[in-house]
């Protein structure tokens, strides 16, 4: 893998906490950084990936109730503990 420069400004503050969080680590501030940038990046793909996946799903215009997920949520941790509601509303999604 080929690397590039990146040159930034950040908060004095923040570099300082970056800095202490490396030697820590026993890592170079750099290290950290680039980890973050990755963190942060896979996040906000997953993040897209999942709201693209829920849109695709109301596109198919079924969806559960507000009652029926209540209802679900309140049976945790319960000796009736229920099993996650299906859809149970239908809308035409043309």
């Amino acid at each position: 893998m080929t690397t590039a420069r990146l040159s930034l400004r950040i908060d004095a503050e923040l570099k300082h906490r970056l800095e202490l969080e490396a030697k820590r680590e026993e890592r170079s501030a750099s290290f950290l950084a680039i980890k973050a940038i990755e963190s942060m990046l896979r996040d906000r793909a997953e993040k897209r990936a999942a709201i693209r996946s829920a849109m695709q799903e109301a596109d198919k215009g079924s969806f559960i109730s507000q009652d029926a997920m209540d209802a679900w949520v309140a049976s945790w941790g319960t000796d009736t503990e229920t099993a996650p509601p299906l859809a149970d509303l239908k809308f035409d999604p043309s």
